[in-house]
Formats: structure tokens, C-alpha cells, sequence
């Protein structure tokens, strides 16, 4: 895809990072250390889940975080950009006013220190400041859609009715009691039971009392210690003041929007479906065997990058599927990312007749390359070995 073409592979990370920080800092805006402490009564998890959802609103909360980022191996990288290395930082969340978060992190003065990132949440819209490479990135999390939140807290039986439903697809454990930060807790644990790919498996523990969560962290398969995780320490649930999210990053840093405008005149998202539909709605010639590295084609569907229409075409069901995109290749603009993507060591790939790049993470892969005019990505939570199998299919 044009955009991911052009950005450095460290961007790309950076940007696969913070998504994932986003979706974390977002349902867990306060996490802290496991350490010996009071623990809870044992209770039935939907209990606790409908406990947790019924407790009274912290007024406000800060505490100081570590950042864990196992992704990717260190030795492939230089520098020390904080949402790819790690970091310590501080965190503040207010539920006022729609909700607010800051998180804030800084990489270890042993990988360089300096290049602070900033993540911001207000509501529905985020913004992540990454000082590595003076890059804004702004988007929108979409809300929750369904009958709750017309509702109320669901009762007890609706809560293990879910429950039930996401246990035909992942090992859900109890509410395990436990502690955290010297607070009583409730600790669950989640895998995929089936097409779950690299992923082993998340954790979440959150405060018995208010219902705060106090540690996220996620797992990859063939590992039991956290891929990423983010804890904190000195946790105090008290009101933040309004100045502490009254931040900007500097006048020239350069803007990406993540959640791009598109829509048609009755402001309903464009929707362009089928492999004939999108084959027509684009301007080179789209890539989309009915089968690919052995897994059958799950959809076919038109996207924007760069403003102009490109293809997502999707192999297999679950997490242990392919994604191919394509789109049509621009020429380079200026060597930018080529300059930046030397900071990081990624093995090239054959792919018939032409040369592309694999990255390979604790959570998957993506194999990049252009033919023909076209630009492919490649992405699974598989081994490298898969998405090189799907590339020469293509």
C-alpha cells in the first residue's frame, strides 16, 4: 500500500505500537505492579465483571508506568524511540468530560533516552506524538454499539450470557482473586481457542473496589512472558486538573490521519464489496486467487490510502488468517524513509522476479513488495513462512 510503501519500516512499527498502546492505555487507564497484598473473596466472573461495571467513579486517576515492548528483537533496532524499546513514563485519566488520558513515555537512558512519546485520549478522538520522528498521529475509537449502553450496567445473567458466547471462541478463566499494588484484584485470563495465530493469549487484572484496571499485558504463543505490557506503580485515584491534557506537539511536526473522511452524500461510508465490484472501482488490475497459502478467500474489499482506492482481500477466518492490500505504486518522494529504514535490520525476500521486505514480530508478520505497478502488503499472525507462501501465490 502506497503509504506504508513510502514511511520507514520504523514508522511502520511505530505505528503498529501505538496502536496497540491505544487500545490498552484506552480500556486499562491505569495498570500497577503485581506484588504479595489483601486479596478479594472469590467471586463468579460475571459477578465481579458486573461489580466492576457497577462501582462508583474514581474522581480521577495518576500514577507513574512501565512499558514493556517485546515485538520485535532489540538487536534489530537503533535508537531509542520509546514505543518501540520500551519506556517509563506517567499516566493521567480523568472521566470528566467524555474521558481524558495522557500517557506519556520516555525511553531508557541505556537505549538513548530523549524522544518523548505522547498519547493523548479525549472521548472518541486520540493524538500520539511520536518524537522520534516529530510524526502527529491522529484518529477516532469507535464507540460501542449495541443495546448496553441504551441500558445500563447488564445484570449478572447477561454478563455470563456473553461470557458463554465469547467461550465458543477463547479459553476465558475465572475472576482469579489476587493482588495488586498492595489492592485487592480480580485477574482474567483470555486465549484463542482456535485460529488464534501467534497470539497466546491477553491478561487483565482490575481493582475489586472501583472497577479500575491495573494491569494489561499480552502474550504471544510460543511465549509465557508478556509481549507487550503496560504497569504501574504509586497508583492515586484523586481528580486531575484540566491543564494536565492542555498539551500540543511542536508547530512542525508532520500529521497522519489515521481515520481519513469518506463517505457519500448522505454521509454513509462508501462500501464497495466482491471481487467484480472492487475490480471495477480501481485503476490497476487486482490480485485475488480464491485460494492462497492454502486458505480459502474470506472477502474482498475496496479501501482509501493516500485518497485514492485500493484492495483488501483476506484469506482464511480468525486470527490465523492472510491479509493481502494492494494498491497502485507511486514514484518515491525524496529518501526520507530509506534514510530511517537504516536504522533497522530487515531481511530481503525473493518473490519471483522481484526483491521485498519481511518483518517478522512476536505477533505476527508483513511482507512488502511491488510488481507490475502494484504495491503488496502481506500481514498474518503467522510465521514469516506463511505470509512468503501467500506472496508467491499472488
Amino acid at each position: 500500500m502506497n503509504y506504508l510503501r513510502r514511511i520507514s519500516t520504523r514508522r511502520l512499527l511505530t505505528l503498529c505500537a501505538l496502536t496497540l498502546v491505544v487500545a490498552i492505555g484506552a480500556t486499562a487507564v491505569a495498570v500497577a505492579t503485581s506484588g504479595d497484598g489483601p486479596k478479594p473473596e472469590p467471586k463468579p466472573l460475571a459477578n465481579a465483571v458486573h461489580d466492576a461495571l457497577d462501582a462508583p467513579q474514581v474522581p480521577g486517576i495518576t500514577a507513574d508506568v512501565e512499558f514493556t515492548n517485546n515485538l520485535i528483537d532489540s538487536s534489530s533496532l537503533e535508537g531509542g524511540d520509546p514505543l518501540l524499546t520500551g519506556a517509563s513514563g506517567r499516566v493521567w485519566a480523568s472521566p470528566a468530560d467524555g474521558g481524558k488520558l495522557r500517557l506519556e513515555l520516555q525511553a531508557s537512558p541505556e537505549l538513548g533516552g530523549g524522544n518523548d512519546s505522547q498519547i493523548l485520549v479525549d472521548g472518541d478522538r486520540f493524538e500520539i506524538y511520536d518524537g522520534t520522528t516529530n510524526t502527529v498521529y491522529r484518529g477516532t475509537i469507535e464507540e460501542p454499539k449495541g443495546k448496553h449502553a441504551e441500558h445500563g450496567i447488564p445484570s449478572v445473567e447477561r454478563i455470563q450470557k456473553a461470557i458463554d458466547r465469547a467461550g465458543k471462541h477463547a479459553d476465558i478463566s475465572g475472576a482469579e482473586p489476587t493482588s495488586t499494588a498492595g489492592q485487592p484484584t480480580y485477574t482474567v485470563t483470555a486465549s484463542p481457542s482456535h485460529d488464534g495465530g501467534l497470539l497466546g493469549g491477553v491478561e487483565l487484572a482490575w481493582d475489586a473496589e472501583n472497577g479500575i484496571p491495573l494491569r494489561a499485558a499480552v502474550y504471544a504463543a510460543d511465549s509465557g512472558s508478556p509481549v507487550l505490557e503496560l504497569e504501574a506503580t504509586d497508583v492515586s485515584f484523586e481528580a486531575v486538573d484540566a491543564s494536565v491534557f492542555e498539551i500540543s506537539p511542536p508547530e512542525d511536526a508532520k500529521v497522519v490521519e489515521l481515520t481519513p473522511e469518506s463517505a457519500d452524500e448522505h454521509g454513509k461510508p462508501r462500501e464497495i464489496v466482491g471481487a467484480d465490484a472492487v475490480s471495477k472501482a480501481l485503476d490497476f488490475e487486482l490480485t485475488a486467487p480464491k485460494a492462497l497459502a492454502g486458505l480459502p478467500r474470506t472477502g474482498v474489499r475496496a479501501i482509501e490510502v493516500d485518497g485514492k482506492q485500493a484492495a483488501l482481500v483476506t484469506y482464511g477466518e480468525g486470527l490465523g488468517g492472510i491479509a493481502v492490500i494492494q494498491s497502485a505504486t507511486e514514484p518515491e518522494k525524496g529518501n526520507e524513509a530509506t534514510a530511517e529504514s537504516e536504522e533497522l535490520s530487515l531481511p530481503e525476500v525473493v518473490i519471483g522476479d522481484v526483491k521485498g521486505e519481511e518483518l517478522d514480530t512476536a505477533l505476527g508478520s508483513a511482507l512488502w513488495f511491488s510488481r507490475a505497478g502494484v504495491d503488496y502488503v502481506v500481514v498474518g499472525s503467522v510465521p514469516p513462512a506463511a505470509v512468503e507462501a501467500a506472496a508467491r501465490g499472488l
